[in-house]
């Protein structure tokens, strides 16, 4: 094996074929020229190469309404992998990856357009020897899964054989959200799997991506010191935090409506809560770990008062970090009534053996105090035995901290005495970082999301009965908040959220941490 090789993080080095390597195929993006595609999976198509883990019978089409060639589309190209990829610049992989570049112009219900995209992956299939196997990223807005699926079923592009050794593949890839609420999954679920298998269906949420987040399963599964105290003996409560310094920066046509709690705590931080309380899987085979989220997920019970466990708010104008910042209801594009919430927080329980009576807090917002995301599993308060002339209060609570964001890693709090004569006790940190402890860099998050689309792996990606068994969390909390008649509560840019969310915490006894 290569010293390439053996630095490559999204390689098995179990496996001397390197079957993390993909085969032939054509990954086909709508909606390539928004965002997403510009700074995140066309760089992330790029590393990959760049990676070695992409065969020269690799392909990617490009579908959208400009008037582009693929010449055009590779200029293009070249300019959002440059600015945005993780791996340094190679010519030599980029002439080879955008070899098997094409454009398709059209929209969504043009015919003719679909017509073409067909000749096209025909083409390629000749040239590139991708094979016919074709997975379809939907970088698109919900509402158009429907036209473009039935575009793709009545145009014979969506077609497989399972059953036949050797039939081309077809996948489709849909980025969140899944949804505005559980009739509204269910319906598009049942949508998108009428034209493709729900072995087919790829639901991208890229935090399952992130090394940090798939750590966590290694943290309490490969070590004997973390899963017998992972439990309601010894747990006093868990947190689990999405904080964002910025706002909604020019997304008001999505974000209106939608808000903190849709978009963030009803798929990101639900997939973190399961992973977090789930009972080990016998193996990490796809079916084995879904099974183990979903029954997390089935026995999460809400709080009967959600007035008193539930918090949202929205970001005013005012200073941060030095920089004058204007308020959510004055961001260009918003009606200046919008009860959408930039702020939200709930308590859950888990009804199961192992949680019953921890509570469960998640927390999501924009304009906070920095950029955070993590999972904080704080414990009991030892018995003040010994330390009799101390307050309880004096001694801080043990606590493992998992870092998904920026700052990848772990950090485990525990009590030490203080030098000197006198028997006092502190907090302190012991810090684990994936950048200090690996010489390998970690993926981005699409990058190993897209890889395992190609490679037909689906442990990382929530099916359709994950995402409802979420909604049926969500959507309460959401339907008692739109009977409220008022604004959710202001909070200054830079804090921590309202006023309301510390209260949430102090009528249990407790508070947030400070990330």
């Amino acid at each position: 094996m290569s010293d390439t090789t053996a630095r490559n993080p999204l390689r098995d080095r179990r496996d001397r074929r390197l079957s993390r390597i993909a085969g032939p195929s054509a990954l086909i993006f709508f909606g390539v020229t928004g965002d997403l595609a510009r700074k995140k999976l066309m760089p992330a198509v790029y590393d990959l190469a760049n990676r070695g883990l992409l065969p020269p019978s690799f392909a990617v089409v490009g579908f959208g309404r400009r008037e582009w060639s693929a010449e055009d589309f590779v200029a293009e190209a070249r300019g959002w992998v440059k600015a945005n990829a993780r791996t340094a610049f190679n010519e030599t992989v980029w002439e080879q990856l955008a070899g098997g570049f094409r454009f398709v112009t059209g929209g969504f219900g043009d015919d003719e357009a679909f017509a073409r995209l067909g000749e096209t992956l025909q083409e390629l299939e000749r040239s590139r020897g991708t094979r016919g196997n074709h997975a379809y990223y939907l970088s698109i807005p919900p509402n158009s899964f429907e036209e473009v699926c039935e575009q793709l079923s009545r145009h014979g592009l969506a077609q497989q054989d399972a059953a036949a050794a050797g039939t081309p593949w077809r996948r489709v890839v849909i980025e969140k959200p899944f949804g505005h609420d559980l009739q509204s999954a269910r319906e598009l679920n049942a949508i998108v799997e009428s034209v493709f298998p729900p072995d087919s269906v790829f639901r991208i949420d890229h935090y399952l991506g992130k090394e940090t987040v798939q750590n966590l399963l290694a943290l309490r599964f490969a070590n004997q010191l973390f899963e017998p105290i992972w439990n309601a003996n010894h747990v006093d409560h868990v947190q689990i935090t999405m904080a964002e310094d910025i706002g909604i920066g020019g997304r008001a046509g999505y974000y209106d409506g939608v808000g903190a709690a849709r978009d963030v705590i009803q798929n990101h931080l639900l997939q973190l809560l399961a992973l977090t309380a789930m009972e080990e899987p016998i193996s990490f085979d796809a079916n084995h770990l879904r099974a183990e989220k979903e029954k997390v997920l089935a026995a999460v019970r809400l709080p009967e008062d959600l007035s008193r466990h539930s918090a949202r708010g929205q970001y005013s104008g005012g200073w941060q970090g030095g920089e004058k910042v204007t308020g959510f209801l004055e961001e260009e594009g918003f009606n200046p009534e919008s009860t959408t919430e930039t702020y939200a927080a709930i308590r859950v329980d888990i009804n199961t053996r192992r949680w019953a009576g921890v509570p469960f807090y998640l927390r999501a917002g924009k304009r906070l105090g920095r950029r955070v995301t993590e999972i904080a599993v704080v414990f009991k308060r030892a018995p003040n035995l010994l330390f009799r002339d101390h307050s309880s209060e004096d001694f801080g609570q043990n606590a493992v901290v998992i870092r998904v964001q920026p700052d990848e890693g772990a950090t485990i709090r525990f009590g030490s005495k203080v030098p000197g004569t006198q028997m006092e006790v502190r907090d302190v940190t012991m810090d684990f970082g994936y950048g200090h402890s690996f010489t390998e860099s970690s993926p981005e998050a699409y990058e190993r999301l897209i890889l395992d689309v190609l490679l037909g792996e689906p442990p990382l990606f929530p099916r359709h009965e994950e995402v409802e068994l979420s909604w049926k969390i969500v959507d309460p909390f959401e339907r008692y908040w739109s009977t409220l008649g008022h604004q959710p509560e202001p909070y200054a840019p830079g804090s921590w959220g309202p006023a309301s969310a510390d209260e949430l915490l102090a009528r249990d006894g407790r508070t947030w941490r400070r990330p």
